[in-house]
């Protein structure tokens, strides 16, 4: 994990998402809490690595997604070198649309 991460106010932070139960409840939330344009950026990010892990390749994920290439980068590098936070969320939400 990465240690700048760590303090207070992000735990606080991760707690309040761990408490959402419904889509809805996210939707409310974030709309509070992100502007539309920093919510779309995340969104893109999560996208973009979703491609990356399918192996896709950058010209198609700038054409379907609208990210730059530095963007895809920087996705690229926390796949490779990161703390494995998008497997475990890729790998948990294939087995809920598995119906597992």
């Amino acid at each position: 994990m990465n240690s700048k991460l760590k303090e207070l106010n992000v735990d606080y932070l991760f707690r309040a998402i761990l408490s959402l139960e419904t889509m809805e409840e996210c939707y409310r939330f974030f709309d509070d809490l992100c502007t539309v344009p920093e919510l779309k950026a995340l969104s893109q990010r999560l996208q973009v690595a979703k491609m990356l892990s399918e192996h896709k390749v950058y010209s198609d994920i700038v054409k379907e997604t609208g990210a730059s290439t530095a963007t895809i980068s920087r996705v690229n590098r926390s796949l490779s070198y990161g703390s494995d936070g998008y497997s475990v969320v890729f790998e948990r939400l294939e087995k809920e649309d598995a119906g597992v």
